[in-house]
């Protein structure tokens, strides 16, 4: 399922690479870097595909969000969590569904159920793969 089209045309929002061009992303390849997503439909593809799913709320223009990125980006390559970023402001459904009051916030799923929450602020890296490792079973 890639965003050019692999399963009915376009599942998920492309990525950006270092120049800013845009890179398909996909549910399954490149694990180790966080995929993004643009509605809750897509969302829940990505949680029901993996069984321990880290979700990063973010919006645009968010300073904190921005600073946090590179942080669920090494949280992707140091766990065995899929990382994926999603902007509520796009599907408001995620905010009333999730709780979601500031941003970032992380929440973490485990076989489709959510069992974490994060939504301090920013937090580093040792303290996001701590709050994961922690929270899984």
């Amino acid at each position: 399922m890639t965003a050019n089209g692999g399963n009915g045309g376009g599942s998920l929002e492309n990525e950006r690479d270092k120049c800013g061009r845009s890179v398909p992303a996909s549910v399954s390849d490149n694990p180790e870097k966080p995929l993004r997503v643009e509605n809750a439909d897509k969302l829940h593809e990505v949680i029901a595909a993996h069984g321990l799913v880290l979700v990063d709320c973010y919006t645009n223009g968010c300073t904190l969000c921005q600073a946090i990125e590179p942080v669920v980006g090494n949280v992707a390559r140091a766990t065995d969590a899929t990382v994926v970023m999603v902007n509520p402001g796009n599907d408001l459904s995620l905010v009333e569904r999730y709780n979601i009051r500031s941003v970032p916030t992380l929440l973490l799923f485990e076989d489709g159920n959510l069992v974490g929450r994060m939504a301090d602020g920013f937090r580093g890296t040792d303290a996001v793969v701590a709050f994961v490792e922690e929270t899984a079973s």
